[in-house]
């Protein structure tokens, strides 16, 4: 029999999601990106690390982001606030190919079609952004132990304190 044990859902106060974003890295641009695809994330609805991996130009319309949840096959549209069009604006290219990932963590010439290519891909850059996440959570002064999940965690906890209802969180 498998005993349920209950985990602790860990998330970022305002003051903690605001350390995260002034956190400036001395090393690398990689924990940069991974510093700001944590951010965009908590500003845009909490979207798991497998679909921001996965977000292309050609879903985004200037506004809002459409695109399919890969875990549930679910078709979402969220509209992008004011600091994560400035995180966008940041990794846009100068002409954007419609087949471009937004941040550029998967390789440009993945086969997307290739199943167990895309998974490995996208694990091995999972690991790649929590282990940095770790890195600037330390920098930032942060004792709790994140993840990208965290910021799925921060997303829903911020909007909840705002009013939004919880059916639609």
């Amino acid at each position: 029999q498998m005993k349920l044990k209950k985990t602790e859902r860990i998330y970022l106060t305002e003051e903690e999601l605001k350390l995260i974003e002034d956190f400036v890295p001395t090393t690398g641009k990689k924990i940069e990106l991974h510093r700001d695809m944590f951010v965009f994330a908590a500003y845009t609805g909490g979207p798991r690390v497998s679909d921001v991996l996965q977000m292309k130009w050609a879903d985004f319309d200037g506004s809002n982001i459409n695109y399919t949840i890969m875990k549930t096959g679910a078709q979402l549209s969220i509209r992008v606030p004011n600091k994560a069009l400035a995180i966008l604006e940041k990794y846009r290219p100068e002409k954007p190919s419609p087949s471009s990932f937004l941040f550029p963590m998967l390789p440009e010439g993945l086969d997307m079609k290739n199943e167990r290519e895309v998974d490995s891909a996208i694990s091995s850059a999972t690991a790649y952004i929590n282990k940095n996440l770790k890195i600037i959570a330390k920098g930032a002064g942060i004792e709790k132990a994140i993840s990208f999940h965290t910021s799925r965690h921060t997303w829903a906890t911020r909007a909840l304190k705002k009013g939004m209802s919880i059916d639609k969180v």
